[in-house]
């Protein structure tokens, strides 16, 4: 496999984590970074020994193989429409764009394009989590009956970074969505959301809630409960559990390290991981290590379809959340 040449479209903190994975990989040299704030570009040029550009500039490099989209996400559709049109594979974050009937539009296009797209859910990367799948996938435990996930931050993000986030459920809980269907084996066909503010005031007045519980039915009865919250006061608290015909598995958290004390007043551990680039530093390289591959020809586990799948949960949820009742999918 030859080394593929990629460019890094957005240099905030997800772009610059891709840019030091891609720079790591054997596989791959970074060779651009754009972003429209120049020092925010060139400070990620330099430490990643890249060059800043502008996309335009990319595109018409006929070195590049491919693009990572890590830029704000009003940007994700015209910029992988972009780069598969001309002929360079995509890795684009989540989510594929903030309006569903938009996204669905662009399938078309998209599609005659005959481009490589990989999404950015990188939970399908997580070494637990994929062994989790795995595990479901061999059979052994029956048929998958209910999924559980919790999915809770260990505190909010700023009310700026609130007001542009598109919402707890395209920002936040899109992951759980996908890692729902992913798990569940079947579309889920109905979906009920309760929400309230109970963290910040700040969030309600931005138009926002900060905690939610959903449900998610298939057509044959699986379910799936997903608890979402921005605080949770003990660390990033992120975890699987299946119930299946003939048993059940859980993926736990991360602690910071596997020490443990004894004492009379009983047994302590760490502290878990407290960030989520900390908690999924592996699922990222792995995500990254893929792309890869893709460029050498992999099909994308993760595609375009199943980020407008994601997306269209997370309407129907915050629709639920808002009309107080369940949302069925056609």
């Amino acid at each position: 496999m030859g080394i593929g040449q990629i460019a890094v479209i957005g240099a905030g903190r997800i772009g610059r984590i891709h840019a030091a994975n891609a720079r790591a990989s054997r596989e791959l040299s970074l060779k651009y970074v754009v972003d429209p704030i120049a020092e925010a570009a060139a400070s990620l040029a330099e430490q990643s020994g890249a060059r800043v550009a502008t996309f335009d500039e990319v595109l018409a490099d006929g070195e590049i193989d491919g693009v990572v989209i890590a830029s704000s996400t009003d940007t994700h559709l015209n910029y992988s429409l972009r780069a598969l049109e001309a002929g360079r594979a995509v890795f684009c974050e989540k989510p594929v764009h903030s309006d569903l009937a938009e996204a669905k539009a662009a399938r078309k296009r998209l599609a005659a394009s005959g481009g490589a797209f990989l999404l950015g859910f990188n939970r399908r990367f997580d070494p637990s989590f994929q062994k989790l799948k795995h595990a479901l996938d061999q059979g052994r435990l029956g048929t998958v009956e209910c999924v559980h996930i919790i999915s809770h931050d260990p505190a909010p993000p700023p009310i700026d970074y609130i007001k542009v986030s598109g919402g707890l459920f395209k920002d936040m809980a899109i992951h759980d969505f996908d890692v729902a269907r992913w798990l569940l084996g079947e579309e889920p066909v109905e979906v009920f959301a309760s929400g309230s503010c109970l963290i910040d005031k700040g969030i309600a007045a931005a138009g926002d809630i900060d905690t939610a519980r959903t449900v998610l039915r298939t057509a044959s009865g699986r379910m799936c409960v997903i608890s979402n919250s921005r605080r949770s006061g003990y660390g990033y608290d992120q975890r699987l559990e299946v119930f299946c015909s003939r048993g059940a598995i859980r993926a736990d958290n991360v602690a910071q390290s596997t020490v443990s004390t004894w004492t009379d007043d009983g047994r302590r551990g760490d502290s878990f991981e407290n960030f989520f680039l900390d908690r999924y530093a592996a699922a990222y390289e792995a995500e990254m290590a893929h792309f890869a591959r893709v460029l050498a020809g992999e099909q994308p586990l993760v595609t375009y379809d199943d980020g407008v799948a994601a997306l269209e949960l997370a309407e129907a949820a915050a629709r639920s959340v808002a009309e107080r009742r369940l949302v069925t999918i056609a």
